[in-house]
């Protein structure tokens, strides 16, 4: 029964990013632990408190409230996922997809003004500057042929814990798949101690 307690939990926080109903955003936290302890992961999360690696309830929100105003069509492989329970302690992964459709015309005037803001960056040197614009040209050109809509498959970790009888969400992660260089590369001067 407790696997099933877990995915009808899932199909919850499914149904949550189906509706995207920000008027309601404060019950769906509901589906988590209310405790600074409360961890999640998103796609641009590196380190934690930083960008997407949110901690505490607050940061939690937040990020779900970006997610429901601007990342698409969520879709979690609720009836596929491999759950695990043991005691008041459960974890799960499956698969997932966000479904965006972004006119032609929006991606290269979105390229357009991040070339600007590059341009105009006071930190970055000529030649980062370079790259920067390369890049996300490069890879703007390498998508275009795969036409408007984009399908970008992730995958969706988790950990629930079972608090007064009822599951929660105690730590979860979203992360994208990678068949080429990561996105992110830390320079070996900033990696962390061995």
């Amino acid at each position: 029964m407790s696997v099933e307690e877990v995915r009808a939990l899932l199909q919850e926080f499914q149904n949550g990013y189906t509706a995207r109903d920000r008027d309601r955003l404060d019950r769906f936290m509901d589906l988590f632990v209310q405790s600074d302890e409360l961890e999640v992961i998103g796609t641009k999360g590196i380190r934690p408190g930083e960008q997407e690696w949110c901690c505490g309830t607050a940061a939690v929100r937040g990020l779900i409230e970006d997610d429901w105003q601007g990342w698409g069509d969520v879709v979690f492989d609720v009836d596929g996922a491999h759950i695990t329970v043991q005691g008041d302690v459960a974890w799960l992964a499956t698969a997932a997809t966000a479904t965006m459709t972004i006119p032609t015309d929006h991606v290269y005037g979105g390229f357009l003004a991040q070339t600007k803001n590059t341009l105009e960056d006071e930190v970055l040197s000529p030649r980062d500057k370079m790259i920067e614009i390369t890049r996300l040209g490069a890879d703007l050109l390498f998508e275009s042929p795969l036409g408007e809509t984009f399908v970008w498959p992730f995958r969706f970790t988790a950990v629930a814990v079972r608090v007064n009888g009822a599951w929660k969400f105690h730590q979860m992660q979203f992360s994208y798949s990678n068949t080429r260089l990561p996105d992110v590369r830390v320079p070996p001067a900033q990696a962390p101690p061995d």
